[in-house]
């Protein structure tokens, strides 16, 4: 029972803020006071360290996973390298946080690697431009649940080791 309580725990939690949310078009913020760039303790977050960028290859296709194989979305309401996903919304999908330049393993291009500074003054990973996110949803490494969703007003999608969404 505690084990079937710990798989159900953050996907309850993930539809509870999603819920709250309302479907409601890009959530933004003016700034830290509302929680930008700042997951929930336990969120999957690569905070606080330099981050390998790899890939890994599944009947979905080859995508990009940060150190721990987790799967690495982009956001199309994201235009450019800043990111605009905030609030509730990065609690849903954590930014790519980082210290340090990430690193490239794998299929991963390092010329295509780099960092946005975010509003709270961190650094978050990007790939090809795109600012690079996880999913609080995927609950284990590969796992890509968040693949084609349309939260907070646009799609997230996998990405590629060409640097492009990852559509199917």
């Amino acid at each position: 029972m505690t084990r079937l309580f710990r798989l159900a725990a953050p996907a309850v939690a993930v539809a509870m803020v999603l819920a709250a949310c309302g479907g409601s078009s890009t959530s933004s913020s003016s700034g830290p006071a509302a929680g930008y760039g700042a997951p929930t303790s336990g969120s999957p977050s690569g905070s606080g360290r330099a981050s390998v960028v790899s890939t890994k290859t599944s009947s979905l296709g080859t995508f990009l996973v940060d150190g721990k194989g987790r799967a690495l979305y982009l956001w199309d309401a994201d235009h450019g390298s800043t990111s605009t996903c905030t609030g509730a919304c990065a609690q849903a999908w954590p930014p790519l946080t980082i210290t340090g330049t990430p690193k490239a393993g794998g299929a991963v291009k390092g010329s295509l690697l780099g960092t946005t500074k975010r509003a709270d003054g961190s650094l978050e990973a990007t790939y090809a431009g795109h600012p690079l996110y996880l999913f609080a949803g995927d609950t284990r490494a590969g796992q890509t649940s968040g693949e084609g969703s349309n939260g907070f007003g646009a799609p997230w999608w996998v990405v590629t080791p060409a640097g492009k969404a990852l559509q199917n």
